[in-house]
């Protein structure tokens, strides 16, 4: 069915006629009005924005990803660091004792010798010389001597027998005793040259290392020519020279009266990554210009890592702390008044706790404060770590291991 529309309204006016009049009348208003509309527009969606910012809640930070280790009870030694020097316990410059041609050298440069080995030999002819030409003098006096005892004999007979004078007897006995005298003078000279003769067969006095030879064989060594001939040194053991502050020397005086005083060098691919000596001198007083007094201890060497002159890092035990509660040294932070860890708590978060360094080796720090054995505290990433705050534990560390540890 059809709608049929009033063509026209009460009054005989129609309704096209009535709703155009009207929008000609606000046709002068109409750029007002699309301002106004499009004006409450935009207030309604700033209003909309800003109601959702201010209802927006800020997000919590992420927390921060940490590595952890847990705390463990070990027995530690107290260790004090310094600088230590090697020292060999010998170390001889060899020199010739008797004048002539050096013929020849029996060892290379840096070659390890023994004590009684032959280093360098002098021409020997002329102090075989003299030894023949002692020997002969002493046989020729040796004669002398027979020949005048048996004249003694004699006129000791014929005294007897009043045949000779007293005087000729007194006078025979003296020349006995002077060619006794002889002899002896002859005997000495013969031991001399022997002696001179041995000191062409130059032997070395110790076991050690030679260094360079500063006189080549070939030349002539002048009487009271002082410099050596090659300097050789004692390698094993090696001694181990350093200095600790006087403020100690009770510590050090008890250890080494338990016999627990050792020193402990730190040596790459030695067992155990160092070697380890007795302290056996502690010198019998302190330095006044530095407050220091010298240890020295006896390393055996056997692989030769130490040499004479090296300066090394020395760790010496000073005492020993039963159940100290021991934590890795990067989880132990330095504040401006003392130092700290974050322990790891049951909630999740991070909480700062002061700790005082009992001992420190580099590895593992020895703590007393607030920190128990079992307590896992943060080892990478304290930085990111506020007191108090959640963290994400990514991978954790394995317990420490003490060296000390059993």
């Amino acid at each position: 069915m059809a709608l049929n529309m009033p063509e026209a309204l009460p009054g005989g006016v129609s309704v096209p006629h009535r709703l155009s009049g009207w929008l000609a009348r606000l046709h002068p208003w109409a750029p007002w009005i699309a301002a106004a509309l499009a004006g409450l527009a935009v207030i309604i969606l700033a209003w909309h924005f800003i109601a959702e910012l201010l209802a927006h809640k800020p997000k919590a930070p992420p927390a921060p990803p940490v590595k952890v280790a847990a705390a463990v009870r070990s027995d530690v030694t107290v260790m004090q660091k310094t600088i230590g020097t090697v020292v060999s316990p010998e170390m001889v410059q060899v020199t010739a004792q008797v004048t002539g041609k050096l013929l020849k050298a029996n060892f290379q440069e840096g070659q390890m010798v023994h004590k009684g080995d032959l280093l360098f030999q002098i021409d020997p002819a002329p102090y075989q010389a003299a030894l023949a030409q002692a020997e002969g003098q002493l046989a020729k006096d040796a004669a002398t001597l027979a020949n005048a005892r048996v004249d003694l004999a004699r006129y000791q007979a014929l005294s007897q027998q009043n045949a000779i004078s007293n005087q000729q007897l007194v006078t025979q006995a003296a020349t006995v005793k002077s060619d006794e005298g002889v002899v002896i003078a002859d005997q000495a000279n013969v031991q001399a040259a022997r002696i001179n003769l041995g000191y062409t067969r130059i032997v070395s006095p110790v076991d050690g290392k030679t260094g360079p030879i500063f006189i080549q064989p070939g030349n002539v060594i002048a009487t009271g020519n002082v410099n050596s001939l090659v300097t050789i040194t004692q390698m094993q053991p090696m001694k181990v020279s350093l200095m600790l502050p006087q403020n100690i020397l009770a510590q050090i005086q008890n250890q080494l009266a338990a016999g627990q005083l050792q020193a402990v060098v730190p040596m790459p691919g030695a067992p155990g990554g160092a070697e380890k000596a007795p302290v056996d001198f502690v010198s019998n007083m302190v330095s006044a210009s530095t407050g220091t007094i010298e240890l020295r201890a006896d390393f055996p060497n056997l692989d030769m890592r130490l040499v004479p002159g090296q300066t090394v890092t020395v760790s010496v035990s000073l005492a020993d702390i039963r159940g100290a509660v021991v934590v890795p040294r990067d989880a132990v932070n330095v504040g401006p008044d003392s130092s700290f860890v974050y322990v790891l708590g049951k909630d999740g978060k991070a909480y700062s706790r002061t700790v005082k360094v009992l001992s420190d080796d580099g590895v593992h720090d020895a703590v007393q404060g607030g920190v128990a054995p079992g307590d896992k505290v943060v080892t990478d990433g304290q930085l990111r770590v506020v007191s108090g705050q959640a963290v994400r534990v990514t991978k954790s560390k394995a317990a420490p291991k003490p060296a000390d540890a059993p």
